[in-house]
């Protein structure tokens, strides 16, 4: 390690961390224009507000980030350098650009590091408790607008809701099959089914329930109301959107199988998740790469090209990105491809600008 070396290592990641500052002031100050009223009215401690809503507020939104902000900042100090003709200085003083890239390396591998310690082992106890402070007093209430809702809460047990209710707890034209082998031995089909948390039942009212014997001779009996003990709750219809985001890596992937034995479809959020905690940090090595080759290069319009030229590489990255995250949950696209499609588009541009970057 040279001087050079520092003194870049030292620029990149002080411009980073002072842009990730930036970034989530802004961020803070918009939320609380947003949610002050309900802060208010809900009499949230301030000290909980700032001290552990708002932290783990900007850890999430930073980690999120971290590959943009990279880019950004690579864009922002490097071009100031390729302006004031320091990089044509070095590549003259014979230093190879391979050379030049070693300390942008050595930094994002500090960042990559960081945003993989961050993602795996840090934010799901963040973002738990970032949950816990919304749903005591921002967003007391949530909604699961999925419907037609199928479940298998036990083997050969088939649960069947149309809608659900998450707020009152209730299930709406609930059905359920017991089956044993390809028979169907009994069937219930309900108006409704509520559960009840502080007996850890669910009620069923106007309850029509058929079985079958091994003769198939059927029987039927209507039950205007009953109180039963499923292997089911409200949560295995539906979750907030950040619950996925408080599990860690070992609870990230019990969830994973628990959903495919239920069949609810639900394990390819889990898996896409899993996938997007590592492309995300490795999209720095990707971000590294197309700045350095893109702002070292000296032109008229300086700075400003640069970061025109950059942020319409960060909306491209951004938005295919989630394309291709809607493409895992709607259209069959394998997660682990969803989640690294963008990482590997955006590698060969890096390399085709890295070959035209000034040697």
């Amino acid at each position: 390690m040279r001087i050079l070396d520092w003194y870049i290592i030292r620029h990149f990641l002080s411009t980073f961390f002072l842009m990730v500052a930036l970034f989530c002031v802004v961020a803070v100050v918009f939320d609380v224009a947003e949610n002050l009223e309900r802060l208010i009215d809900n009499e949230a401690p301030w000290g909980q507000v700032f001290g552990e809503y708002y932290l783990s507020f900007c850890l999430a939104l930073g980690n999120m980030l971290s590959a943009f902000i990279v880019f950004l900042t690579i864009l922002l100090f490097t071009s100031r350098l390729a302006q004031r003709s320091e990089i044509i200085a070095v590549l003259a003083g014979g230093v190879s650009f391979q050379r030049l890239m070693r300390p942008y390396l050595v930094a994002s591998t500090l960042l990559v590091a960081g945003s993989l310690v961050l993602s795996h082992f840090i934010l799901p106890h963040s973002n738990q408790r970032k949950m816990d402070f919304e749903v005591q007093y921002i967003h007391k209430e949530f909604h699961i607008a999925e419907q037609h809702l199928y479940r298998e809460v036990q083997p050969g047990t088939i649960v069947y809701l149309r809608s659900v209710n998450a707020g009152r707890q209730v299930g709406y034209r609930f059905v359920l099959e017991q089956w044993e082998g390809d028979r169907m031995v009994e069937k219930w089909t309900a108006s409704k089914a509520k559960w009840l948390p502080d007996k850890q039942t669910w009620r069923v009212s106007n309850l029509r329930r058929r079985r079958w014997d091994a003769a198939d001779v059927e029987q039927f009996e209507k039950i205007a109301v009953l109180d039963t003990a499923l292997a089911m709750r409200i949560s295995d219809f539906g979750q907030r959107n950040q619950a996925m985001s408080t599990l860690d890596r070992g609870a990230l992937r019990a969830a994973i199988d628990r959903e495919k034995a239920k069949g609810s479809g639900a394990e390819r959020f889990l898996q896409l998740e899993r996938h997007t905690r590592t492309s995300n940090a490795f999209a720095i090595y990707v971000m590294t790469l197309i700045g350095v080759s893109v702002a070292s290069r000296k032109q008229r319009g300086g700075t400003g090209i640069h970061l025109l030229i950059g942020v319409l590489i960060g909306f491209i990255y951004i938005f295919s990105a989630k394309l291709m995250s809607v493409s895992a949950t709607h259209a069959g696209v394998p997660p682990g491809v969803a989640a690294w499609t963008p990482n590997v588009l955006f590698s060969l541009l890096g390399a085709w600008l890295y070959r035209r970057a000034p040697k």
